[in-house]
């Protein structure tokens, strides 16, 4: 994450989590440390992972006094370790007490999600299928979680409802059938967009690439059937694999053939990874 999309993106957000956190006061901080006091603290691992966000986590400190110095012993990406100082941060306590839990749930959650996608994205390795997250993502937390894919190693699908073509079932209800719905969509649609369609079945399939389909998503279909459906295909769209993957099953599916294997569990089912802020003291 660079500092223009910091800038334009990712600090009204972090504020909006900061005026949550702290409506008036925090009233806990002040009863304790009612005056200006230099402090330290350890950002300490709890648990081995993937570290994904220590740019959110340092800004949410900045944002809330730009005086604060943040030094980190890792960057994002790296695999740590149970035991790791990952990071020191030198401050107004203050600041140090009040910007703990905001920060920490911004590292946790994206470190998490990149851990889970690192363990998912090496099950694939070797194959030519890539690994996509989707739109399931929390609410305002999308920068965030989509980044931490990434740093998982995996590749980010589109990113909001302008960013792409995406006809799912509803959709082709609405339009009447498939080749209605993919016409409808190239007509209205600059021509530089692709269109992928969502298919449940064989017949859908043959539909979509008849319509002049770009990409198929292969939602919720068996192994057997989206073997056939990458038969049938041959090259003629790209194929994507949908419907609760998981790291349980994903195995299954790696063999098949497909182009992207689309997994919403990467940021609607991982696992925070444990981070903790240790040993404050005033210097």
């Amino acid at each position: 994450m660079n500092d223009i999309t910091m800038n334009l993106n990712a600090d009204s957000l972090i504020l909006s989590a900061l005026r949550e956190d702290i409506t008036s006061e925090d009233i806990t901080t002040n009863a304790v440390m009612p005056h200006f006091q230099m402090g330290e603290v350890e950002l300490i691992c709890k648990e081995d992972g993937i570290i994904a966000g220590l740019s959110v986590f340092r800004r949410v400190f900045e944002l809330l006094d730009e005086k604060t110095e943040v030094t980190f012993n890792c960057e994002d990406g790296d695999h740590v370790t149970k035991g790791d100082t990952i990071g020191v941060l030198r401050g107004d306590i203050r600041v140090l007490l009040s910007g703990e839990r905001t920060a920490l749930n911004f590292l946790q959650r994206m470190s998490g999600i990149a851990t889970y996608t690192r363990a998912v994205a090496d099950l694939l390795e070797g194959s030519k299928t890539k690994l996509l997250d989707t739109r399931k993502t929390t609410p305002n937390m999308r920068i965030f979680e989509k980044y931490a894919v990434k740093v998982g190693g995996g590749h980010n699908h589109r990113y909001n409802l302008s960013d792409g073509i995406l006809l799912k079932d509803n959709h082709i209800g609405a339009a009447g059938g498939v080749k209605e719905a993919v016409r409808m969509a190239r007509e209205y649609a600059p021509f530089v967009r692709k269109i992928e369609v969502e298919v449940e079945n064989l017949d859908m399939l043959k539909e979509a690439l008849e319509a002049g389909a770009d990409i198929i998503m292969l939602d919720n279909m068996s192994a057997e059937e989206m073997k056939e459906a990458v038969r049938l295909t041959a090259g003629r769209a790209e194929t994507e694999c949908s419907g609760n993957v998981t790291k349980e099953n994903i195995a299954k599916i790696a063999d098949i053939g497909v182009d992207y294997i689309s997994s919403g569990a990467l940021t609607h089912s991982s696992p925070i990874l444990d981070l903790s802020l240790k040993h404050l003291h005033a210097i």
